[in-house]
């Protein structure tokens, strides 16, 4: 199993190289394939000339989003000025943000593809002194040499459900890729039951770290007087990550219904495509943010769009209540950033990866929607009903209050390792 893999590693880093010339300049691909180009030497090039004179510890995070779990741990040990950190991403995007985190690593790049002869020179590269995995980012020729090497390796956040990989009967190329981590550190009892089943024992059940980078932000002080001036028109309900299918059509369905209601629509994805679709499908007024100015009038104006990116976890301060986009796929974004600011939080059905969503339905908090109609049944009868909101702020204020300390733990471990 693992010769095909290495085969289909290779053959895809060989079909990157030829069709990425054949792509539209601006598809997220093409720009995943073009960072591939010579990455490995790019990075040897900027390591050689990186003054490492702490122990490297080595972060990485399929995407931006899922770095911020590792956040608070990232923000700490490079405070504390023992370690020169490296952070590596999966998915572009991540580099695309890195204003917002450049203070945070020493070193940030794009995984090389998990080859064993790049996995190899990686590593020779950065030297790590341990490494960090997260949620579900277990390649395995990075994975085996990390073993062979006798780097300490963790896995932090996992949440391992019953359609897992290694937990299929042909996962086992990916049973024993677990095996390789030190210790793995997983979000409930179920994720560490059904893993010491397949005969992977290092685990311990720790809260989420993304519940104190949560927390943390929504104490920040944050301002912006465009979108202050239009949230003082009248309560505003959030729709954040919104995709560009099903996502906007309950969302724009319940603006519609609901004229009286300020909304704000922060899309997953801007594009002038997307934009243009978010405003053909609302009969209300729009505008979008960067039209607008703080002398902007927002007397006749129903919906705000956000055309910008990276202030997503912040913009839910100014909400009542809030949907989050990504619930029809696999792939449902953050609802801890909205439980934050104890508002009640709305999102699409597919749950069977999300145990958090699974668990805000269970607490009252969160409402599992399939259809308009179901998105707009469940906020009316939040809309004017105040001791139920309530009763929400205050499970919501509980359910966060009880989820932090991940950070703490892993911290310890991290610096028992230290040499």
């Amino acid at each position: 199993m693992h010769v095909i893999y290495n085969y289909i590693a290779r053959f895809v880093r060989f079909l990157f190289a030829t069709i990425a010339p054949q792509l539209k300049p601006t598809t997220k691909f093409r720009r995943f394939i073009i960072t591939q180009r010579d990455l490995i030497g790019q990075i040897e090039t900027a390591m050689a000339a990186s003054p490492v004179g702490r122990p490297v510890l080595w972060f990485h995070a399929a995407s931006y989003g899922e770095y911020n779990i590792a956040r608070p741990i990232v923000q700490h040990l490079h405070k504390s000025g023992n370690w020169h950190i490296v952070l590596t991403f999966f998915s572009p995007t991540g580099l695309g943000m890195y204003h917002t985190y450049k203070e945070e690593v020493d070193n940030v790049f794009m995984l090389p593809l998990d080859t064993p002869g790049q996995a190899s020179r990686f590593l020779d590269a950065i030297r790590p002194q341990q490494a960090v995995f997260l949620v579900s980012e277990y390649w395995v020729n990075y994975l085996h040499e990390l073993k062979v090497r006798h780097i300490p390796t963790y896995l932090i956040s996992a949440n391992i459900t019953e359609s897992a990989l290694p937990l299929k009967c042909y996962g086992g190329l990916w049973r024993d890729a677990l095996k390789a981590f030190t210790k793995l550190y997983v979000l409930n009892v179920a994720s560490r039951n059904r893993l010491e089943k397949i005969g992977v024992t290092q685990v311990e059940v720790v809260g989420d770290p993304l519940f104190d980078n949560v927390m943390s932000r929504a104490k920040k002080e944050y301002h912006n007087e465009i979108i202050e001036r239009f949230v003082a028109q009248g309560p505003v309900f959030i729709a954040g990550s919104i995709h560009k299918d099903k996502d906007l059509r309950v969302v724009t369905k319940l603006a519609n219904n609901h004229p009286d209601i300020r909304f704000l629509i922060v899309p997953h994805e801007i594009s002038e495509d997307i934009l243009q679709h978010i405003q053909r499908r609302l009969k209300g007024e729009s505008r979008r943010y960067s039209e607008c100015t703080g002398e902007t009038e927002f007397t006749h104006t129903q919906v705000l769009i956000i055309d910008f990116m990276g202030a997503l976890t912040y913009l839910y301060r100014y909400a009542r209540w809030a949907y989050v986009g990504g619930g029809f796929t696999p792939y449902l974004h953050s609802v801890i950033e909205a439980t934050a600011y104890n508002i009640p939080v709305a999102f699409g059905p597919r749950l069977e990866r999300k145990f958090v969503a699974q668990e805000l339905v269970a607490e009252g908090i969160g409402c599992s929607i399939h259809t308009s109609r179901e998105l707009n049944n469940w906020f009316s009868t939040l809309k004017d009903d105040e001791p139920r909101m309530h009763v929400i702020a205050s499970r919501a204020r509980l359910y966060m209050q009880g989820h932090q300390g991940g950070t703490d733990a892993i911290i310890q471990l991290i610096e028992s390792h230290a040499q």
